[in-house]
């Protein structure tokens, strides 16, 4: 079977230039390559292409095409393989299809700084209205002996030899399609490009010291426990002249002994003696803003939750306000005096003698707290 002429297997002209030669190759290899095109004849049209642009993105064997085509048996370089000939743009096509764009990512370009995560610890109260304050951490800044450059004082870092600056080294592999050419990060100079010969003291020639930097931090009201905020520019120093990462600051939120917090709602508790729930009062309630008035009404029963609207935690995002909820929990009276027991033994007598359950003294302890705002 005779080969098709390798213009019209690229779809170009004779005029072609090297750069639409190789465009077109590109777009046929995609179309063909073995991996994403599972028709019988792929692998078969995949060469085909891949010998047509051999053949004509090379100037010396496309002058030699054109004079003598297929016919001149002195071509030697017809076929797949080509003889160990370069895989010229292939590279690209396998990069794509393998993932190895990454390898052909230039090592030298400007990145980006790491992200730093920070702990802050702080209490209820602080978590409900915010606050200002400033927290030490460590980070990688650029050593100011040698100016980040890795080298001592007074020489400079040195082109490496192995890979002439680039920071990659070309990695040939003989397949069955032919001669594979990647690219990888040279290993002498760990893609720097450069050679350090004589290090600076200071950083070791990292060019990079640790050192602990006060950064101010604004807490914002209504923060919870997990949530996080991000100051930017405040992470780890960029390389190559590449931007800062980022600092993220985690809180930890410690518990109140009264106030007990969901989402932007605040759930507590008031103890209340039989007579005020059997007979309605009106009590004070402790909030994080101060002390409010809260009615009972008559014959409000234990474990009853009374809203006050507003009186919760401020949104982290500025989307109004939680409520508090007060829950009713009638208290046990101790060390009754000899007329109470018996008033008490009457109205047992009158309501079929209900027992009443005796409740921890702490719990009044907490109530105190609260109202005195710790």
């Amino acid at each position: 079977m005779s080969k098709r002429d390798y213009y019209d297997v690229l779809g170009v002209d004779k005029n072609a230039s090297v750069d639409e030669v190789k465009k077109a190759y590109r777009k046929l290899a995609r179309q063909y390559h073995p991996d994403v095109n599972k028709a019988p004849d792929a692998t078969e049209k995949f060469k085909e292409v891949k010998e047509a642009y051999d053949t004509l993105s090379d100037p010396q064997k496309k002058s030699h095409y054109d004079q003598f085509g297929h016919s001149n048996p002195n071509q030697g370089f017809g076929g797949f393989g080509g003889g160990g000939q370069d895989f010229g743009g292939f590279g690209d096509i396998f990069d794509m299809f393998f993932g190895g764009g990454g390898n052909r990512r230039n090592p030298n370009a400007p990145r980006q700084g790491a992200d730093l995560q920070y702990t802050m610890t702080i209490t209820f109260k602080e978590a409900v209205f915010g606050k200002e304050t400033e927290i030490e951490i460590p980070r990688e800044e650029e050593c100011q002996t040698c100016d980040g450059s890795g080298a001592k004082p007074g020489t400079k870092p040195e082109t490496c030899s192995h890979c002439g600056g680039s920071g990659q080294l070309n990695v040939e592999q003989n397949t069955a399609f032919g001669r594979i050419v990647n690219r990888r990060v040279c290993h002498h100079c760990n893609g720097t490009g450069k050679f350090i010969k004589e290090k600076c003291r200071t950083c070791g020639g990292d060019g990079k010291v640790q050192k602990r930097k006060k950064i101010k931090v604004k807490v914002p009201a209504g923060i919870d426990y997990g949530q996080q905020i991000r100051i930017s520019g405040q992470g780890e120093p960029g390389a190559n002249g590449g931007p800062p990462g980022d600092l993220y600051v985690v809180f930890n939120v410690k518990p109140h002994e009264f106030f007990e917090r969901e989402g932007d709602d605040i759930y507590c508790e008031m103890p209340l003696t039989f007579t005020q729930v059997a007979l309605g009062d009106e009590i004070e309630v402790p909030t994080l803003e101060g002390k409010v008035k809260l009615k009972i009404p008559a014959g409000t029963q234990t474990g009853t939750s009374f809203r006050l609207r507003g009186k919760g935690v401020p949104n982290v995002h500025g989307r109004g306000q939680g409520d508090q909820h007060v829950k009713v929990r009638v208290i046990t009276p101790r060390n009754l005096s000899e007329k109470q027991k018996e008033l008490l033994r009457e109205f047992g007598v009158e309501s079929g003698n209900q027992k009443v359950d005796e409740q921890q003294e702490n719990f009044f302890a907490k109530v105190k707290r609260a109202f005195k705002g710790e």
